[in-house]
């Protein structure tokens, strides 16, 4: 999975490097105007206009995969594995102590501990009596 991610933002780095350059090497709709006295892209290797549109078609298709890779690392960020049952599927539980058939409640150190807990869960729980 760290792979992936890896891969991922890769991938989003090189096509948001991309999409800056792709935008500083268009030209600006007042380039058109200088083009037409001969100083343009009339020579160029696409054309007039060829090279516009093959900049233009590129920078949305890097943009298109700068938004897919943003909402994959979203979608794996967001990922959470839920923790394992264990071998039988069932979730595991405190070990019973088997004292001589005495409660562990009724031992003085137990319900010592049984009485703190009590009062720390009690003391969490907001006063109904206070007013607002």
């Amino acid at each position: 999975m760290l792979y992936l991610k890896t891969l991922i933002i890769v991938v989003q780095l090189l096509s948001a490097l991309g999409v800056i350059g792709l935008v500083l090497l268009q030209h600006g709709k007042g380039a058109d105007m200088g083009a037409a006295f001969g100083s343009g892209a009339s020579g160029s290797l696409f054309g007039a206009t060829g090279s516009a549109n093959f900049l233009s078609r590129t920078t949305a298709v890097l943009a298109a995969v700068f938004f897919v890779t943003t909402l994959t690392l979203t979608y794996l960020g967001a990922y959470r594995s839920k923790p394992s049952a264990g071998v039988l599927g069932a979730a595991a539980t405190a070990p019973v102590s088997a004292t001589s058939g005495v409660s562990p409640a009724s031992t003085p150190v137990a319900a010592s501990n049984a009485s703190a807990a009590l009062a720390a869960s009690a003391a969490s729980v907001p006063a109904t009596d206070v007013p607002k």
